[in-house]
This record gives C-alpha cells, sequence and structure tokens, in this order.
C-alpha cells in the first residue's frame, strides 16, 4: 500500500508553498504551517477539519440509528486519506463506479468495493478476476442490468479462468426514463435467470439509484424504494438466493434521498437470509454550499442534525479597474462551477490579515483563470486581498486539485488530501 505522507511535494500541487519543495507531505504537515501565512500561493482550496470530521461523525451516526450499513461513494473525492476515515467511521466498504476507480482503491488497501455500475470491460473483468482470486478477503460486488451484460461478464471471466463468481445485484432503474438500470420486474427476473445460468456469477441482491430520477420527490422516490424491495422479496420468495451467500443486499441512496431510504428500508420485510441495507451517498464528507446545501435530506430531519459546507477557495484579488468589479485569480481551472457559481463568502483584508463577510460581494462568471466579482456600494475589497469563496458540487471540486490543506478553523494546516482522478 503506498504511504502518501512520503510523497515529495513539487511543481504538481498548485496552490502549496514553493518552499516546500522537496519535502515530503508528511514532513509539511508536521510544519503545521498558516494557510495565510506559510507561503501558500493562490488560488489555494482548503477543506475544514472540523467541518470534515462533523460530517464523518453524523453519517455514521446516522447509518447507525437507522440500522443501515454505509458505502459512501468515493468517485466524490477519490481521496484514500478520506477512505480511511470513512472506513474508521464505520463505513462498511467504498463504492465505486468505474474499474479504474476500484483499482486505486484496491492499491490502497480497500477490502470491500460496491461499483454501482455494470462491469463489461473484458480487460477490467480480467483485473478483477485476478484480485478476487488473490484475495479471499476481497468482497466485490456490482450492478448486472442486462441479459446481454450478463452474457460479457461470464465471457469476459471464463476466458480470465476466474475461480470465484463476482456477485452482483440487479439494478432496477428509477423510472422509465431514468438513467440505468432495467426497467420492469419481468426484464430483471430475466437478467437474475441469465445469472443463474453461468457458473461465473452469483446473484446476491437488488440495488439502484434515485438520484437521477426524472420530476424526483419524495412521494415518487419513496414509491421505487417500495419496488426496489419488492422485487428482493419476490427474487427471495421465488428462490433465486442460495443460502450460501449469508446475506441479501439491498441498496440505494445517494446523498440527496438518504432520509427516504431510511425509511423504506426500515420496513423491509422477514427474507429468507439476513439483509444488508447498504446505503452509497457520498458527497456528506465535505457537503457544499451549492447543490447539496439546497438538497440535503437534513432539511427535511432537521433533527437529525446538520451537515457543514468543508470547502473553502482562496482567490487574490488582481484587479479592481471599476468600483463595480474586482477580479480574482481562480476560475474554472479551480473551482466547480457545473452546477452553480462560486459563492463570495469572506475577505481576508492584505493590510490587516483581519477576516470580514463578504458584503457587497458576488461571483458573476468564471474564464478559465479568473472570477468577475460584482461589488456593490458597501464592498470592501481592494487588490491583494483574498476572498474565499464557498463551492457546489463536491464531485467537480475534488478532482481540480490533486493535493488538498486540510485546515483548522484557526488556518493551520494540519494534514493535506491526495486526490486520483
Amino acid at each position: 500500500m503506498p504511504d502518501l505522507a512520503n510523497e515529495r511535494v513539487d511543481h504538481r500541487f498548485k496552490g502549496l508553498p514553493p518552499d516546500a519543495e522537496g519535502l515530503t507531505v508528511g514532513e509539511l504537515a508536521a510544519q503545521r504551517r498558516s494557510l495565510f501565512t506559510g507561503g501558500f500561493t493562490t488560488p489555494v482550496l482548503a477543506l475544514s477539519a472540523e467541518s470534515v470530521e462533523h460530517n464523518l461523525r453524523l453519517l455514521e451516526v446516522y447509518a447507525e440509528r437507522h440500522g443501515l450499513a454505509f458505502a459512501p461513494h468515493g468517485k466524490t473525492s477519490m481521496a484514500p486519506r478520506l477512505f480511511d476515515r470513512q472506513l474508521e467511521h464505520g463505513a462498511w466498504g467504498i463504492t465505486a463506479a468505474m474499474p479504474h476507480q476500484a483499482r486505486v482503491y484496491r492499491v490502497h488497501g480497500v477490502s470491500r468495493i460496491f461499483l454501482a455500475n455494470e462491469l463489461v470491460d473484458a480487460v477490467a473483468l480480467r483485473w478483477l478476476a485476478a484480485e478476487l482470486d488473490a484475495d479471499p478477503n476481497f468482497r466485490f460486488v456490482c450492478y448486472v442490468d442486462s441479459v446481454r451484460g450478463v452474457e460479457l461478464m461470464d465471457e469476459a471471466l471464463r476466458a480470465a479462468g476466474a475461480a470465484r463468481p463476482v456477485d452482483v445485484v440487479v439494478e432496477l432503474g428509477a423510472g422509465a426514463t431514468g438513467r440505468t438500470g432495467v426497467r420492469t420486474e419481468a426484464e430483471c427476473a430475466a437478467v437474475a435467470d441469465a445469472v443463474a445460468d453461468v457458473p461465473t456469477l452469483r446473484l446476491v441482491g437488488v440495488a439502484g439509484y434515485e438520484g437521477t430520477m426524472p420530476g424526483a420527490d419524495g412521494e415518487r422516490v419513496r414509491e421505487w424504494l417500495h419496488r426496489l424491495v419488492g422485487l428482493a422479496a419476490d427474487f427471495d420468495k421465488a428462490g433465486r438466493f442460495d443460502p450460501a451467500i449469508g446475506e441479501i443486499v439491498i441498496s440505494a441512496g445517494g446523498s440527496e434521498w438518504f432520509d427516504a431510504v431510511a425509511d423504506v428500508f426500515a420496513e423491509i420485510p422477514g427474507l429468507s437470509l439476513p439483509v444488508l441495507k447498504l446505503l452509497r451517498s457520498g458527497a456528506y464528507v465535505s457537503h457544499d454550499d451549492g447543490q447539496y446545501r439546497e438538497k440535503t435530506p437534513f432539511n427535511r430531519v432537521p433533527e437529525e442534525g446538520a451537515l457543514q459546507p468543508a470547502f473553502r477557495l482562496w482567490s487574490q484579488v488582481v484587479s479592481r479597474p471599476t468600483p463595480e468589479q474586482a477580479f480574482t485569480n481562480a476560475g474554472k481551472r479551480d473551482a466547480a462551477h457545473d452546477l452553480h457559481l462560486p459563492e463570495a463568502q469572506v475577505v481576508r483584508d492584505a493590510r490587516t490579515g483581519e477576516i470580514r463577510a463578504a458584503e457587497g460581494v458576488t461571483v458573476t462568471g468564471l474564464s478559465d483563470q479568473h472570477a468577475w466579482l460584482r461589488t456593490a456600494p458597501e464592498a470592501d475589497v481592494e487588490v491583494g486581498d483574498w476572498v474565499g469563496m464557498g463551492l457546489s458540487h463536491p464531485c467537480t471540486s475534488f478532482d481540480k486539485w490533486q493535493l488538498i490543506p486540510l485546515v483548522e478553523a484557526d488556518g493551520t494546516v494540519v494534514d493535506y488530501i491526495r486526490t486520483f482522478f
């Protein structure tokens, strides 16, 4: 397993102090530099140490309270250091979307992977077969959503000489016009029959993802979740689950509807085997100041707690051409912008170091390397000031930064989060 603390700091990692060149990440972290006075250059993305810890603990407690296992989606951060923290906080395993992600997980020691996709790439299946055969403690589960997919998986696994069957769950599509997944129960049964006919696959449950359901609301999501549970019950009644699997997997739950998942999964009827009720939310670890601030289930169940946004992108005012306009040196290459523009939150005064609210400052657009700010009469910014921005959509925030400072409230950098996109 790679020791990330021994990786050398160099020009690959934007925002880090130039005088840290040649230090290991561990050595730099041990110096506990200040984000503001320790030589960091702008723009620089920071993660709040306190907010990350709060969010990890909150979802751990939530899953325990509702009897859920938890396999957070690792594609959000692609950060093994955060995977370790998630596993320390009770996660069953880590979810992946693509074979490359699963390879990253395995290199960094993740022993349980749920691949929320049908896997039909012969090269990736050959790699998977070798991983399963080499490590009897490695647990892997992936979707199947077509008879043709089953055929392709079987062909590739036979060609690879796979000794262990691959555990699969039939994916029920979330709505007739949703993303992937089998659309009807009859088609699900046909896919399950195809799995039963090959020795290289083993049916262990059902799953799906409600987050891409067109027109999703609480009623429609719950209706689909009841269909998912009903599908598992029908499969069980029909004897489709071999008792040797030990447990039946029923999995759903992104970062917008896990309250509905908790409610419906609490009502799963008794089946012939224990049920692994597997939640897969991933955005919670950093939360955000846009998409998930608006759509988190904790808005509907505030008595269960509240996530805290952990990202803050710091950039510097490099131009103040008019009283109504300013520009900072962070743009599309630095800030997520696929769902919402960044939100100006605070200004750090270049003269005094004072941090104040960014009153009257609004981000109106992004160029490749600039943020466009509209400044109202009450805005107090000048060239050289640092502007701290909140971001929307964790998945496209993490992937723009390879090494992210983990920062305490007073600005002390205590660790670095390495990403692998």
